[in-house]
């Protein structure tokens, strides 16, 4: 199927050429027609998906049609799209503008952090569409910069994030303020109790369209994984960047301040990079997320939270440097490469203290992350020592992980473990967009994300005394023999 097949008008078709965009991702070509029939819509969806796209596109040409019958008039605020961060909040904002170029169509976007002078003012000379995160609208609501009685449609994007930082609140306050009579789109990367709750209240009857569980990892990612101890981290990363077929690598890192000193490593080395993270400021963070789209940056650090948003075409490759102890986050942080029919590389590092971590990402995605045991860092996770971590205090599966002592890494020798595959893409490629990871439960403001990329409580131990090994699946990458128990 084709964009020309799903009943779009000329000026979206001719927008969506120029973005290069000729096939609907399966989301899109399910969740458009939908839409464009005016029904409320349950989306479920992973990264990389498409999921921006699938609800700007229609929504887009509904708004044309109503703006052709009321030519002239004043512009109020008729769509509202609510998302956690404002990294998203931009990135939703600029599909907007990219595929509606030939419409007369205004949209803006508003997020705390920044002065509101700037954004009351584009309020006040009238826009159709507002993307926003919870805190500064509810602020501008407040003060009465914005009003709500005029809109017809309404997006909740990332649901489960919404809930997981603590927006529930906010979010419902929002919802009271909005027309009875409206189209409602609710989108999640995953639909547990509280979510599937939260979607009673806001829609209608809605048709509902679910691609890929967040369980699986797109099959043109091609995964592998490096034991290596946590202090010889930082020279296996520029061991591996030392290759320069590596175009541009996205790298992960739990904390803001683990995040800065990758940075100061790579630059010490003589390899460009930038650091995105809650304690830069927004024109820090757009600045470095500029270069590296552009590949001014070769290698861009980058927290979780922080990495909302970020969906850079063809991303050849992306270094998970600490494991998350979120197994679905692995999930999200590797779908940034390999998207829109590219082939991506995702490459992790496991230390001793991260082996409980890896189980848990083996169990959710249902096969075992091929080794790479020739490189100079070798750990022989068999040998290695972990101290016992204390319970993790509190509920949930927030935080950012914890920190225990490793020691006994057994030196290695051999070649580079990096690798590289040929970048080859399909003729026709597909409009993405990023979608959500889990993080935590942790509420962060919308100006710094402080709290929740600072270290966690810790994880307890619980490695039985001799775990049964497990298939390893079909890869072209050889297994070590310290992984099989994990």
């Amino acid at each position: 199927m084709q964009f020309s097949d799903l009943s779009l008008i000329d000026p979206i078709l001719k927008a969506l050429a120029e973005e290069g965009y000729t096939n609907p991702t399966p989301i899109q070509e399910n969740a458009i027609p939908i839409l464009l029939g005016r029904r409320d819509l349950l989306g479920c969806a992973q990264t990389g998906t498409g999921k921006t796209a699938a609800f700007a596109i229609p929504i887009l040409q509904l708004l044309s049609e109503e703006r052709s019958k009321s030519a002239g008039g004043p512009r109020r605020i008729k769509t509202l799209i609510l998302t956690p961060t404002r990294e998203l909040a931009i990135q939703i904002a600029e599909s907007f503008t990219a595929y509606g170029r030939h419409l007369n169509i205004r949209n803006t976007v508003i997020f705390g952090g920044v002065s509101q002078h700037s954004q009351v003012n584009t309020l006040k000379s009238g826009v159709d569409v507002l993307i926003a995160t919870p805190g500064r609208l509810l602020d501008l609501m407040n003060q009465g910069f914005v009003g709500l009685r005029d809109v017809q449609f309404f997006v909740l994007d990332e649901a489960d994030r919404m809930l997981d930082m603590g927006f529930i609140h906010d979010v419902k306050k929002v919802i009271a303020k909005l027309p009875t009579h409206r189209q409602s789109l609710f989108f999640s990367a995953t639909m547990p109790p509280d979510v599937a709750k939260l979607a009673d209240t806001i829609l209608n009857n809605p048709a509902k369209v679910e691609v890929t569980p967040v369980s699986s990892t797109a099959d043109t990612i091609e995964q592998a994984m490096y034991f290596v101890g946590k202090e010889d981290k930082r020279k296996l990363l520029v061991h591996i960047l030392d290759d320069k077929n590596i175009k541009s690598a996205l790298v992960f890192a739990r904390t803001k301040h683990g995040a800065d000193k990758v940075v100061k490593d790579l630059l010490k080395a003589g390899i460009g990079a930038e650091a995105i993270h809650g304690n830069k400021s927004q024109n820090a963070r757009q600045r470095a997320l500029s270069n590296f789209k552009s590949r001014e940056t070769r290698v861009l650090v980058a927290t979780d939270i922080a990495a909302r948003g970020i969906d850079v075409d063809e991303l050849s490759h992306v270094i998970n440097y600490e494991l998350p102890n979120i197994p679905e986050t692995y999930v999200h942080r590797i779908g940034r490469t390999g998207r829109a029919g590219h082939d991506g590389i995702a490459l992790s590092f496991c230390d001793a203290e991260e082996t409980e971590y890896l189980r848990d990402i083996h169990k959710l995605i249902g096969k075992r992350v091929p080794v790479i045991d020739n490189h100079p860092y070798v750990l022989d996770i068999a040998t290695a020592t972990v101290t016992p971590a204390p319970a993790r205090q509190g509920q949930g599966r927030g935080g950012n992980g914890g920190n225990r002592n490793s020691s006994g890494r057994s030196g290695g020798s051999g070649n580079s473990g990096s690798f590289n595959r040929s970048g080859n893409t399909n003729n026709s490629r597909r409009a993405e967009n990023s979608g959500p990871a889990r993080t935590t439960e942790q509420r962060p403001s919308e100006g710094n994300f402080r709290r929740d990329e600072t270290s966690a409580p810790k994880r307890p131990s619980s490695r039985p005394s001799q775990p049964q090994s497990r298939g390893t699946g079909n890869s072209r990458f050889s297994n070590s023999s310290s992984d099989k128990n994990y």
